[in-house]
């Protein structure tokens, strides 16, 4: 791990404003909660909030939304990696959803990741009394999540109002919330792909193996790779092929697409994204039923 005086400039800048957010929430919210989704971008955020309270613990709790449908290698990464942090773990799902067999196949993804992810968050989030959720989305992922502010405050029902946010002149963030609203922060917003990358490089972050290449079996559709889906072997065995690939963005496996690659390791994966010339957000199934996808599910409470 290098020091601040080692780190390159520009990520020492990043991570400094990251870790001023972080302890601003935890000095002005009564109960916040990190949003894990044991993805890169929440990795580099657990790192960061190691180091904002460092020595002490993380003084909030992770709350992962499980869907029933994440990778086996995200789940065997998520229980172990917590345990060696000693991290606080809450894991919560739509059991009355997953129950009734939600799937992509069935419901469509709107449907079932209304139910699976947004629903669920909202309830969790209610029922565990949460004022303020740190996320790690970033703005040049995503068009609607360029437009979001750091503090971006949810009303009574969990929903977001991109026409009223409010301002962020000189990094000050309003904290003050009517009753039963509450607040999504996001401390990596200014990040990009890259320094993600660059980042877990430099500080040696843990990450689940899914991101570097190997041969998977995966089904064609349309020109992303979405992989062989237990729950619909039947369905997908007769399409499926193997393929050098890796997933430059983790979700649930019927709806997460892999990408042809040979990066093994994380400087062949830098070479990648310093080429990329498509958001990874396009290997995911969820952002593409409409052009405004993401939008739409933001306003009704998603990540």
């Amino acid at each position: 791990m290098l020091t601040k005086s080692q780190r390159s400039p520009h990520l020492a800048q990043l991570e400094s404003e990251s870790i001023f957010i972080l302890r601003e929430v935890v000095a002005e919210f009564k109960n916040p909660v990190m949003l894990y989704s044991v993805g890169k971008d929440s990795s580099v955020m657990l790192r960061l909030a190691q180091k904002a309270f460092y020595p002490a613990k993380i003084p909030f709790p992770l709350l992962h939304i499980d869907t029933g449908y994440k990778f086996p290698e995200m789940y065997a990464f998520r229980d172990a990696y917590v345990q060696e942090i000693g991290a606080r773990l809450i894991v919560e799902r739509n059991e009355e959803a997953i129950a009734a067999g939600a799937h992509p196949a069935q419901l469509g993804t709107d449907r079932c990741c209304q139910l699976l992810k947004t629903q669920a968050l909202l309830d969790a989030l209610n029922k565990h009394g949460f004022d303020a959720a740190f996320g790690g989305a970033r703005r040049e992922e995503e068009k609607s999540r360029a437009k979001e502010r750091v503090f971006s405050v949810r009303d009574s029902q969990g929903q977001w109002d991109p026409k009223n946010q409010r301002p962020e002149l000189w990094s000050l963030y309003n904290s003050r919330l009517q009753a039963g609203e509450s607040v999504r922060v996001f401390p990596l917003s200014n990040w990009t792909e890259l320094d993600i990358w660059e980042y877990i490089r430099e500080d040696q972050i843990p990450v689940v193996p899914l991101y570097f290449a190997h041969e998977r079996r995966v089904v064609p559709q349309a020109d992303i790779l979405i992989p062989q889906d237990v729950a619909q072997a039947s369905v997908s065995d007769e399409k499926a092929i193997t393929v050098h690939c890796r997933f430059r963005s983790l979700g649930c496996i019927p709806c997460t697409g892999a990408i042809r690659s040979e990066a093994s390791d994380l400087n062949g994966i830098l070479h990648e994204v310093v080429a990329a010339r498509r958001s990874e957000r396009e290997n995911r199934v969820i952002d593409r039923s409409s052009e405004a996808a993401m939008e739409e599910k933001k306003r009704e409470g998603y990540f």
